[in-house]
């Protein structure tokens, strides 16, 4: 070789001091996660402190063989009803919320009905109930918790399942001021975010345990809840929780009404004021898990 430079003929190359740790954690948290592609472990581990960017975690990835889940391409849909999530979007927090069951069972073969309930803006999962089978009552149970917990929401999304059209449940949330978003019969894509959801709490909790019990059941589901909640960084929110990207819009919508009211008492910018810690949030939980657990 003739031109060749020395340093180039004989470059070694070094590993990085910290590339060691990274991949541990990288393998921990893939070990913890099996579901989660190298994204949402890259933010998890921004969320821990690691200075480190996305194309070195999924180049790490790859070299360390880790498991990068398949994803199927999906038909995108508008939806021909007036009640789809693509014509009747959620505005702000507490503005929709949708709800459809999940089922599953124990190992004696016994039914799990799971309903999950989810604020469309934020993505929290503000609710699954677990039981081995549910009336109309008991959605009207579940529903009046939460909107004594958070407030009532302007509209609530579902399906034509005979437990949310069911006079009672119909009755109950035009008193409470309530609107209702039925979405056409067959079309489940029109109740995408809840469906979506339900798809995720399948594919990381329902495929992956087995429930002795339904007490069991209603322990783990719980905490899955809450991790999704705290925890898990959603691809959709920029890789924040659900919980901080609700807690993020709070603080800039207060932010906001406090400077178009001191512009209308004839001031300027607002004061700055020394933030206050968050408190944690109360991300609602189901009305009958706390009963039957108590």
């Amino acid at each position: 070789m003739v031109g060749q430079p020395r340093a180039t003929q004989r470059y070694e190359p070094t590993e990085p001091d910290d590339e060691k740790g990274l991949v541990k954690r990288m393998k921990e948290l893939s070990a913890q996660h099996p579901r989660y592609g190298y994204r949402r472990v890259w933010a998890l581990l921004r969320g821990e402190n690691f200075q480190v960017n996305r194309k070195r975690v999924h180049r790490l990835w790859r070299r360390e063989g880790l498991r990068v889940p398949s994803r199927q391409r999906k038909r995108r849909r508008l939806g021909h009803g007036n009640n789809s999530c693509t014509r009747r979007k959620a505005d702000h927090p507490d503005h929709v919320w949708s709800y459809d069951f999940v089922m599953d069972q124990t190992s004696d073969g016994r039914r799990l009905k799971l309903l999950p309930v989810v604020d469309e803006f934020t993505r929290e999962c503000l609710a699954i109930e677990v039981e081995r089978h549910f009336t109309a009552r008991d959605a009207v149970a579940t529903l009046k918790y939460l909107f004594e917990l958070r407030g009532a929401p302007r509209f609530v999304r579902s399906d034509n399942g005979p437990e949310f059209i069911a006079d009672a449940v119909k009755a109950w949330l035009k008193d409470s001021g309530c609107g209702t978003l039925y979405i056409e019969p067959g079309s489940p894509w029109e109740n995408a975010y809840v469906e979506s959801f339900n798809g995720k709490l399948e594919d990381e909790l329902l495929n992956r345990e087995r429930f002795e019990t339904l007490k069991e059941a209603k322990v783990l589901v719980e905490d899955h809840r809450l991790g999704y909640n705290h925890r898990r960084p959603h691809s959709s929110l920029n890789y924040q929780t659900p919980a901080a990207f609700a807690a993020s819009h709070r603080t800039k919508k207060t932010k906001k009404n406090e400077c178009r009211e001191y512009a209308a008492c004839g001031g300027g910018a607002p004061p700055r004021k020394t933030p206050k810690p968050e408190r944690p949030l109360s991300s609602g939980g189901g009305a009958r898990i706390s009963r039957a657990l108590s």
